[in-house]
């Protein structure tokens, strides 16, 4: 951030009195803007034979990569409506949203991953505009070595592994960056 949203005067980086951190602070008018993290959220949508939706993304980041259909929280929207919306748009797919099933810290990168898991409706889905291609995957089908995020990697071994013994939990992880 450059300039002041309220008043165009110019910022500078300090920690406001009681405060612990850095800001964005305006030299005119001393409006402290915060910056939070991106909450990022999504579904794990299961048809009634086991198989999971994924969507193959057609923009960046990770483009023609898989994913499960995920994206940015908009304001005014709870997690739920947000996991709801971004199926619709990735895949067109109609779902029944069950309980909060992952959520993934990425402190480096300021975004917090949410998905739930989801009962999808019906088979009348298509790829949205966000979306190259979308595709139910059996377990042993999934593309694993080309999933496009940690997160969704790591929500779907845990999930298939609870499915096996039908005890799902709700699963809380922070992620470092990923070492090459």
């Amino acid at each position: 951030m450059k300039f002041c949203p309220e008043c165009s005067s110019p910022v500078e980086l300090r920690c406001p009195p009681s405060d612990n951190r850095m800001r964005h602070v305006c030299i005119s008018c001393a409006t402290i803007h915060y910056q939070n993290p991106k909450l990022i959220i999504g579904s794990i949508p299961e048809w009634e034979d086991g198989r999971i939706l994924l969507c193959r993304r057609a923009i960046e980041p990770r483009y023609g990569l898989w994913t499960l259909p995920a994206g940015f929280m908009e304001n005014g929207e709870t997690t739920a409506e947000a996991a709801i919306r971004e199926t619709m748009e990735e895949a067109t797919a109609r779902i029944e949203l069950g309980e909060l099933y992952s959520m993934f810290n990425l402190p480096y990168i300021n975004q917090v991953h949410m998905l739930f898991r989801a009962k999808l409706l019906d088979l009348n889905f298509f790829p949205g505009p966000e979306s190259l291609q979308v595709e139910l995957f059996a377990e042993q089908d999934i593309p694993w070595d080309t999933l496009a995020f940690r997160p969704v990697y790591f929500t779907l071994r845990h999930y298939f592994s609870d499915r096996k013994s039908n005890q799902f939990q709700f699963r809380i992880r922070d992620l470092a960056p990923a070492q090459r």
